[in-house]
């Protein structure tokens, strides 16, 4: 039996980004096939549990600080702490995130038969968010995983445009997967009673509003979204469903938000409850993905299996996971004009969704993803 560990995420069962919901599918359906698996879990809020669904649980002995600067090291430390511990347990290591590149050498140092994988996640020193310093060190450190890692996983393939020549032998195109959702019925009082909580409008209409799911920082175009649509003529609410990373960009949100003087931005925070985030998604208007430096967003591929109309920032990774599939806007007033095109003849872009949610099941299947997985280790393991 081949042991498996995944590090890198919050842990599972997924409550929070990506990754975290990348490594549930992952795990729960490798140990399906046979596979063993340990998963690598933050110190818990409630509750620690042994396992999930079977997959073995192993956490972090300290909790999270709630100080941004200081959770970069404590997620560097989290990884290194588990690259020690499970170095010694599993045949395969599978390390999301190049943060700790630097110390990926420890498992091999531990374990000279183990054979590590390593996913860097798009280009994260090309954020905004993180200060010239840091974004010098991810750099650093993602060539230094490359460099460290027997296999590195890239979730699009452009990514491999991005990575040293030097280790482009090594490196895999695996993409995330999604599932097909189940329909998810409309309750308007549900909805209501959240946006009661946190918005000056207390209620939005099936069909009949934009929206918006991504962690509120920079690089996803929060900005450019909510000014491009403000310029809009569109009298639809736009719901945004996320959290801010940063206090500063908070504050340059708050200023665009001052010009809304209709209240048509409908700032939600963020929903971990599955089911009520995938009923907002399936019963939009059309969906807006400001994403543009990561690899293949999890949420974008979420959306198109949602049957959405959707607008997409104009970016070689959007571009790879749509296709035609999207509509595409760089600025403000590109989107802007999307907005109102879309809206005086929606009939016009309905079939994208259906090339979109087809597009998805036929290339993003987590039964594909899975099966590529168990051939890499197969080679790896040779």
């Amino acid at each position: 039996m081949v042991k498996v560990s995944i590090i890198g995420s919050r842990g599972i069962p997924a409550k929070y980004g990506g990754f975290e919901v990348f490594a549930e599918h992952l795990s729960t359906r490798l140990l399906e096939k046979g596979y063993s698996v340990i998963v690598s879990c933050e110190y818990p809020d409630g509750e620690k549990m042994d396992e999930y669904k079977g997959v073995s649980l192993y956490y972090f002995p300290f909790p999270p600080p709630k100080s941004y600067l200081l959770r970069k090291f404590y997620e560097i430390f989290n990884d290194i702490y588990f690259m020690a511990k499970l170095g010694r347990l599993c045949d395969v290591m599978y390390i999301l995130g190049a943060g700790a590149g630097l110390f990926m050498f420890i498992p091999k140092l531990l374990n000279k038969k183990i054979k590590v994988l390593v996913n860097i996640d798009g280009l994260e020193w090309k954020r905004d968010k993180f200060s010239k310093l840091e974004k010098i060190l991810l750099k650093l450190n993602i060539w230094l995983a490359t460099v460290f890692a027997d296999v590195v996983v890239l979730d699009a393939r452009r990514i491999g445009n991005y990575v040293d020549e030097s280790c482009r032998w090594k490196t895999v195109f695996i993409p995330y997967g999604v599932e097909t959702p189940e329909e998810i019925g409309w309750d308007k009082s549900r909805l209501e009673a959240l946006l009661h909580r946190c918005c000056k409008i207390t209620g939005i209409n099936q069909n009949d509003y934009w929206l918006v799911v991504a962690r509120l920082e920079p690089e996803n175009n929060i900005h450019t979204i909510l000014e491009g649509f403000l310029k809009s003529g569109s009298k639809r609410p736009l719901v945004v469903v996320g959290d801010y990373t940063s206090e500063r960009y908070r504050r340059r949100i708050g200023r665009i938000l001052e010009r809304d003087k209709d209240g048509r931005i409908l700032m939600v925070g963020a929903i971990y409850n599955r089911e009520l985030l995938d009923m907002l998604r399936q019963n939009c208007f059309a969906y807006i993905h400001g994403h543009s430096v990561g690899g293949t967003n999890p949420s974008l591929l979420e959306a198109m299996s949602m049957k959405n109309i959707i607008v997409a920032h104009d970016n070689e990774f959007n571009r790879e996971v749509g296709g035609n599939t999207c509509l595409y806007f760089r600025t403000s007033d590109d989107l802007a004009e999307i907005i109102d095109m879309v809206e005086e003849d929606a009939s016009r872009f309905e079939k994208l969704k259906y090339f979109a949610y087809f597009r998805v099941r036929s290339s993003y299947s987590w039964e594909y993803v899975v099966s590529r997985y168990m051939s890499t280790f197969i080679d790896v393991l040779r």
